[in-house]
């Protein structure tokens, strides 16, 4: 297995991988037009492969992407007195299900964690299903309250 950032060979297994997250946790989305789903998929895998800000990680076993984790960098407002570095935001973490509870994620974690620390960012942030607090916990996250939000109408 091989855990590396995504590149655009990747970008049609990535489309699929998150259409098929999708519909898991939400069969409703199955009637969504795939088509576009997968234009507007593409336009954001592109640009975020070509920015600083986004770090698509995938772990590949024989040329099929079988786990990715993405990653947003967000930058901080300098305050003085300090070196101001930015924190990670990690979202859309998923595994197909035939690698499930084999260790993958768990080495995509630690690698991440790893370049995290080595990049100086200052935390990793991620909004944890139920099912998945337990795979943080044990990969040296700490559950945390709530944040509060704002949901405009």
């Amino acid at each position: 297995m091989d855990i590396r950032f995504a590149e655009k060979k990747d970008i049609k297994q990535l489309i699929k991988m998150r259409w098929d997250f999708t519909i898991e946790y939400d069969e409703s989305k199955r009637n969504a037009s795939y088509y576009s789903f997968e234009k507007e998929c593409q336009i954001f895998l592109e640009n975020a492969m070509n920015s600083s800000q986004w770090f698509i990680w995938v772990a590949e076993e024989n040329e099929k992407v079988i786990s990715h984790i993405y990653v947003e960098l967000i930058q901080k407002v300098p305050r003085p007195g300090r070196v101001t570095h930015p924190f990670a935001y990690m979202t859309n973490v998923f595994t197909i299900p035939d690698y499930r509870n084999k260790g993958v994620g768990s080495k995509m974690l630690k690698t991440i964690n790893n370049w995290t620390k080595e990049n100086n960012y200052e935390f990793v942030i991620v909004w944890p299903n139920d099912e998945s607090i337990n795979y943080y916990k044990k990969n040296g996250y700490v559950y945390c309250k709530e944040s509060m939000g704002y949901f405009p109408s």
